[in-house]
């Protein structure tokens, strides 16, 4: 099952591996970051590079596009934000004192993580600290952010007025097997979630629903409340490390060391789907149109049935792990450590998975009409005995 796919383009501009792959909100652009050192920004119209961003002194390890500006850091200790259409750099984030392996910006901030042990937060147009976390004991690995207005009702804020004034949250996951949240607008730390007994990888949030997902060595996903730290689930049946998270409609995505995903039903826990196949670590995934699309250490995509499990397709081509994928357009793009973007063809699966997808419903709907006759009558003798539980 599951045959083999060809690049429509593979672009080679880099001299070193690609760490990470980010895509504009508007769809327009894409940037890479690589061990080379440098950014190159990629239009989605053209598949060319149309910006090639030079300065960092190491190789960057993450990077993020906005519409007008992107960002990257770098083993140098820093983070830049370069200018999309001239790309020169626009300002330079000093502090951090070892590597900076995570940047996210949201709203006016940009937050960091680093090896130094701390995050920091940012005014992106003044180049300018406002604010440290420090308490994690040894490096931070990944970051999310929120508001509180997206969680807690106003009986239940309680925090004092400057923390009022501003209510953002920041959340940092940690190699020292803790997550912590805090007020970006103090530098206080509002929870520590304590359980994981390894370095946590991965973090998702969904605010609305008061909880976040972690991911770690420790082959366990943790749910929390993020409004009162509880643990709340906890997801154990990797054997290996979980590696990264994705979550659609209730439903909690989590590719592994152990050459698996795995899909979970969050609200009971229940995992109701393994995906196999990989050769190696899942490194990334991402959710398309009823399609789980997965990068793995054996250097190959894979297209994967997401509710029946079935790999549809094979992506080949990369000689080494890929580090991250993005969609757009119906393109699948993905970035690897072999220094090569590579460009696939992806109208074929999702035309037919939307046919398939279609079909289902009308089985479901014909079904459901069926159900509801059903009902209508039970009801009727319901109604003519005068039981309460006639459907």
């Amino acid at each position: 099952m599951g045959n083999s796919g060809s690049a429509v383009k593979v672009c080679t501009d880099h001299q070193g591996g690609i760490n990470w792959l980010s895509l504009s909100p508007d769809g327009q652009r894409l940037l890479t970051g690589s061990e080379d050192g440098t950014a190159r920004l990629w239009s989605t119209a053209d598949s060319q590079c149309h910006g090639h961003f030079q300065g960092h002194e190491s190789y960057i390890t993450f990077c993020h596009l906005e519409n007008e500006a992107a960002f990257t850091c770098s083993a140098d200790h820093t983070i830049r934000k370069w200018d999309v259409v001239t790309g020169q750099c626009l300002a330079i984030y000093r502090g951090h004192t070892s590597i900076v392996n995570r940047i996210l910006v949201a709203k006016d901030y940009l937050f960091s993580g680093s090896y130094d042990r701390t995050a920091r937060c940012w005014s992106v147009d003044k180049e300018k600290q406002i604010q440290e976390f420090r308490g994690h004991r040894n490096c931070v690995l990944t970051l999310a952010h929120y508001s509180s207005r997206d969680v807690l009702e106003e009986e239940e804020e309680e925090e004092e007025e400057e923390e009022k004034m501003s209510r953002d949250l920041l959340v940092t996951g940690s190699t020292d097997c803790t997550v912590k949240v805090w007020w970006v607008s103090s530098g206080r730390c509002y929870q520590t979630l304590l359980g994981h007994t390894g370095a946590v990888l991965c973090l998702i949030l969904d605010a609305p629903n008061r909880e976040l997902f972690s991911g770690s060595t420790d082959y366990t996903i943790r749910t929390w409340n993020i409004v009162t730290g509880e643990q709340l689930k906890v997801f154990k049946e990797h054997q290996g490390s979980v590696i990264c998270l994705e979550l659609v409609n209730r439903h909690l995505y989590s590719g592994s060391a152990d050459r698996t995903v795995k899909c979970w039903f969050v609200d009971t826990g229940e995992r109701i789907q393994t995906y196999k196949a990989h050769k190696h670590s899942v490194s990334t995934l991402k959710y398309h149109a009823g399609i789980l699309f997965t990068g793995s250490g054996d250097a190959c995509a894979r297209a994967f049935n997401s509710r029946s499990g079935v790999l549809q397709k094979i992506f080949r081509g990369h000689k080494f792990i890929i580090n991250c994928i993005q969609i757009h357009n119906e393109l699948l793009y993905t970035a690897s450590h072999d220094g090569t973007l590579r460009i696939w063809d992806i109208r074929g699966i999702c035309k037919r998975n939307k046919r398939r997808l279609k079909k289902e419903r009308s089985v479901q709907g014909r079904s459901s009409q069926k159900g509801s006759l059903s009902r209508l009558f039970n009801n009727k003798v319901g109604c003519v005995i005068q039981q309460e539980n006639g459907e």
